[in-house]
């Protein structure tokens, strides 16, 4: 079936937005990374104090703002005093151009107004059970299932998600991916991975030694109607690499790079 959020297929994924030249996770970010032209903006949630999905990587909160302790632990008016801009720095410490900028921690409700017609990737970090009703929630309010897919590290939400909403894309976790390619190498992968969804591989070049991407394995996932979307990637030459093997898309931290490079390939117009 041609799924809404893979039409037209993406190919650049924004990781955490324009992460490069603005504060991660935040709308200035995904605004900046929606005028590049990306295809997908990547980013991550938990919930907060309040029952909120709120858009933040790290359980805590001492990486990227002024303030200390679990982002589960505020409710969002507590999120909001902090400034999300505080650490960001783009010459290693020398300036710090987005403190006292107004740069606020966002929901991802916030996030889908503020970018209407732009496809998100969406993955659930919190492991509180209440994160998946909350996110069908947000997601119903602004209309948004055909344009966003579900990820996680938790196949608990995952599963949920696909018996609750199984009209909302979800990806494939690390316990699944791991089967896929044990089943690749032995030739046990099945005719067909699912028989009503595209199925969804958010994966890593190399990971505990293996060697995932090869031009074998994406070639045996899209025979069985699969996509394989590949993070974290920022050089150019590997991106061509990828593109060359035949994955579908890469996520970057530098999607500037990425355009260029694939313009640059015949993969996309300018």
């Amino acid at each position: 079936m041609a799924e809404p959020f893979l039409t037209p297929m993406p190919l650049i994924v924004a990781h955490r937005g324009d992460s490069r030249h603005y504060p991660e996770n935040t709308i200035e970010a995904f605004v900046s990374a929606v005028a590049m032209g990306v295809d997908v903006i990547e980013t991550d949630v938990h919930i907060s104090k309040d029952g909120q999905i709120v858009i933040w990587h790290d359980p805590t909160l001492e990486r990227n703002t002024d303030g200390t302790g679990r982002i589960e632990d505020y409710t969002v008016a507590e999120l909001k005093r902090f400034d999300a801009g505080y650490t960001f720095t783009p010459d290693h410490g020398t300036t710090w151009p987005f403190r006292g900028k107004q740069v606020k921690i966002c929901l991802l409700g916030e996030a889908l107004e503020a970018c209407p017609n732009q496809r998100f990737n969406i993955d659930l970090k919190s492991a509180d059970d209440a994160i998946v009703e909350a996110f069908i929630r947000t997601v119903d309010e602004h209309e948004a299932a055909s344009r966003v897919l579900c990820a996680s590290f938790h196949l608990k939400h995952l599963k949920r998600m696909r018996v609750l909403r199984p009209d909302i894309l979800t990806s494939i976790t690390t316990i699944e991916v791991l089967k896929a390619i044990a089943g690749h190498h032995l030739h046990l992968l099945p005719k067909v991975l699912h028989k009503e969804r595209t199925t969804v591989f958010q994966v890593p070049v190399r990971q505990w030694g293996i060697e995932v991407i090869t031009e074998s394995f994406v070639s045996a996932v899209h025979k069985r109607n699969g996509v394989v979307q590949v993070w974290t990637i920022n050089d150019a030459q590997e991106m061509r690499r990828l593109w060359n093997l035949g994955v579908d898309s890469i996520m970057t931290d530098d999607p500037a790079t990425a355009i260029e490079t694939a313009v640059a390939m015949g993969l996309r117009r300018t």
